[in-house]
């Protein structure tokens, strides 16, 4: 396996400081991006927790199928995978919770957090919030998570069109995160990979000022790196009115 990877966050335009944190760990293949929101310090630690608490669950903490809720012999290594992989972010989110209940300063702080964890042929997509994932393959971008925000539900209720809800004043409000509550309900799927894929991780400081075309297209048309910064430009020039993070991820061999 070879993935070339590239991540970069930027505070924005009109941002004093950036809430968003990234992580590539590329000895695990394992790729994270976090919104953090909860005010001047709150955002930001709430973002820093979930990417340090998976990547210290992924990387260092033996868990037992057991302990997972998974028979590793009946279910299988993916299904073990997967929910290592919940069980990461929902302790991020528990962390997240408790730090906001013992100290005042933190109260109401939460996060998103998108994972990509590429491990044995196969893609796991895990995410909490609006930060959204992409795959681009043959050409094509497919969004591979589904926003969990107020103006998304009014999207599938037919109330709002995409269009509308660019710029309807509620497109801020998430209707899932890591530690507004004790627990919370993770969207993981499991695709297989194939060489040439590539997959963009990011906040929606990018996907609300560039379009989903765009994103595809400098992906395409440069490296990990390169796209990363074309599309952080693009959204900054297109007002950058909240901080900016992505990480670009293509799979140059499998095995």
């Amino acid at each position: 396996m070879r993935i070339t990877s590239c991540g970069m966050t930027d505070v924005g335009v009109k941002r004093t400081n950036n809430e968003d944190n990234y992580l590539i760990n590329e000895e695990l293949n394992l790729y994270v991006v976090c919104d953090g929101m909860g005010g001047h310090v709150g955002g930001e630690f709430a973002s820093a927790i979930a990417v340090n608490t998976v990547e210290e669950v992924l990387t260092s903490m033996e868990l037992r199928p057991t302990e997972l809720g998974v028979d590793a012999e009946e279910d299988g290594p993916v299904e073990v995978t997967r929910e290592k992989l919940r069980y990461a972010i929902r302790l991020a989110g528990k962390r997240i919770f408790q730090k906001a209940q013992e100290e005042p300063e933190y109260k109401g702080m939460g996060t998103t957090c998108l994972a990509l964890l590429v491990d044995a042929g196969n893609a796991f997509i895990a995410h909490v919030g609006d930060s959204r994932g992409y795959v681009v393959r043959e050409g094509r971008i497919e969004q591979l998570t589904e926003d969990h925000s107020l103006v998304n539900q009014h999207i599938k209720a037919g109330l709002l069109t995409p269009e509308q809800a660019k710029t309807h004043k509620l497109k801020n409000i998430i209707t899932r995160s890591l530690g507004y509550m004790e627990d919370v309900e993770i969207d993981i799927q499991v695709r297989a990979i194939r060489r040439g894929d590539r997959f963009v991780l990011c906040s929606d400081g990018l996907s609300n000022l560039v379009e989903t075309a765009e994103i595809g297209e400098s992906v395409l048309d440069y490296g990990p790196q390169e796209a990363s910064r074309r599309l952080i430009e693009s959204a900054c020039e297109r007002g950058g009115d909240d901080n900016i993070t992505v990480v670009v991820a293509r799979v140059d061999e499998v095995p």
